[in-house]
């Protein structure tokens, strides 16, 4: 008994220090903006739902191979398999397959910067369900990300014309016909999927919060890929033709890629870190996303990074510096003004030892 005492605390010591390790707090994002070029590459030759059902089923396998190597416990209560199935429809199969449906006719970097919409939306959740506070300092930081990721990946037009003239509804109410914005045109463009696909992971970050209390968070990510690339699977089978048939070997070596590390290590580490600690936190990090898909995207498929995008990658590094900072920050700026507040006191009695000052609640 004694030596689990010891024991116990040292494995949730290493626990939280993994947790807030820089690397793996990166790493998911990396991955992910990566994956996103290779999909982007391989997406003309193969079909978009067998390559959300082949990044989802072999990495889900490998994810319960760890786990089993880990000796981590399988869900064994009813209630764990009602949150992991309906983790597995939300973040499984409406995400993936929605997201690689959209990148059809998205660009890899702009996609990127659609599916990035969802932080703010899981820090309303959490704030909502859980309690979880973000401060002034929090919301600065999403509103700086939600620009950043905007100049990253909006058509420039959209941005010019907004800062010239603001935003006119006149002509998006019109339709097509009369000059106006063409609605059809919205979902064939892939941007309303990648849009969905941002909520449905926005739902599964929260929904995670819930499975944890009955299953291991990393035994259930691996069935959730499971369940969810299922359904996926069988509607490439019956709706989709040539899966396979045009794949080069760079394509294969792709598809390991955006399995292996943009699947199988991303959802492990993402759901991992929701798990153990701020989930508004680690989801504000998503913004890392975009930057990666875009400096990659500009080298392995010649997308080009203008000079608002540019300054959008700057705005969105300061996001994530002030989300993961934001207690931090609040507490420098208490001190500031409780020096402040001594300082003025000094001078409003001269003599008076400034150590003696009492700072004003």
């Amino acid at each position: 008994m004694v030596s689990v005492q010891r024991i116990y605390p040292t494995m949730q010591l290493q626990k939280t220090d993994l947790a807030k390790s820089p690397i793996f707090l990166v790493a998911p994002f990396f991955f992910l903006g990566t994956a996103m070029v290779a999909m982007k590459f391989i997406i003309p030759h193969t079909s978009p739902l067998f390559l959300a059902a082949f990044r989802l089923l072999p990495a889900g396998l490998l994810t319960l191979v760890v786990a089993a190597a880990l000796k981590l416990p399988q869900p064994k209560t009813w209630k764990a398999w009602l949150w992991i199935g309906l983790f597995a429809l939300v973040d499984g199969a409406l995400f993936q397959g929605l997201l690689t449906t959209g990148l059809v006719n998205t660009g890899a970097g702009l996609g990127a910067v659609l599916i990035d919409a969802q932080p703010l939306v899981v820090a309303l959740l959490a704030r909502v369900l859980f309690g979880n506070l973000i401060g002034l300092w929090g919301w600065l930081g999403l509103a700086i990300g939600i620009a950043g990721i905007s100049l990253c990946g909006l058509p420039e037009a959209w941005i010019y014309g907004f800062l010239d003239h603001g935003i006119d509804l006149g002509p998006w109410l019109q339709g097509p016909g009369s000059g106006g914005f063409d609605w059809a045109s919205l979902l064939h463009s892939g941007e309303l999927l990648m849009l969905l696909s941002a909520l449905s992971m926005s739902a599964g970050t929260i929904i995670v919060g819930y499975v944890k209390r009955h299953a291991d968070p990393i035994v259930a990510t691996g069935w959730h890929m499971i369940l969810g690339g299922i359904p996926l699977a069988v509607m490439s089978g019956l709706w989709e033709t040539n899966q396979i048939a045009d794949l080069l070997v760079g394509d294969w070596v792709g598809l390991a890629y955006a399995t292996v590390f943009g699947t199988a290590l991303t959802y492990g580490m993402f759901f991992y870190l929701a798990a153990n600690g701020n989930m508004t936190s680690v989801s504000a990090l998503i913004f890392l996303t975009p930057v990666f898909a875009l400096l990659f995207s500009s080298v392995f498929l010649g997308e080009q990074l203008t000079q608002l995008q540019w300054i959008g990658v700057a705005l969105t590094l300061v996001s994530v510096y002030l989300v993961n900072q934001r207690q931090q920050i609040t507490e420098a700026v208490a001190q500031l003004m409780a020096g402040l507040g001594r300082q003025n006191a000094v001078e409003a009695a001269p003599g008076v030892d400034p150590a003696e000052v009492e700072p004003a609640d």
